[in-house]
């Protein structure tokens, strides 16, 4: 299966776009485009490698500031809907 990138627009957070790479299952890279730059970074690395499901288990519902959402959250609804397409 070949390698598919995607650029999502998050909703609620300080990031402006999330963009992604994914190879079959499996996250290739992630890279946050806005937000806080250290916290995105380590995001981005730890999701690296990483089935999509698993990644969507465990940042699914993560809050920012009460905000309801958060860059966690937001790669969650952007790797669903890359897994949807």
């Amino acid at each position: 299966m070949a390698t598919k990138s995607n650029i999502y627009y998050p909703i609620g957070t300080c990031s402006q776009a999330i963009l992604t790479e994914i190879d079959g299952d499996t996250i290739v890279r992630v890279q946050f485009v806005g937000g806080c730059s250290g916290n995105t970074q380590g995001i981005a690395a730890l999701v690296a490698g990483m089935k999509v499901d698993d990644a969507i288990a465990r940042l699914e519902g993560i809050d920012c500031a009460g905000r309801g959402t958060s860059c966690p959250d937001q790669l969650a609804k952007a790797l669903r809907k890359i897994a949807k397409e």
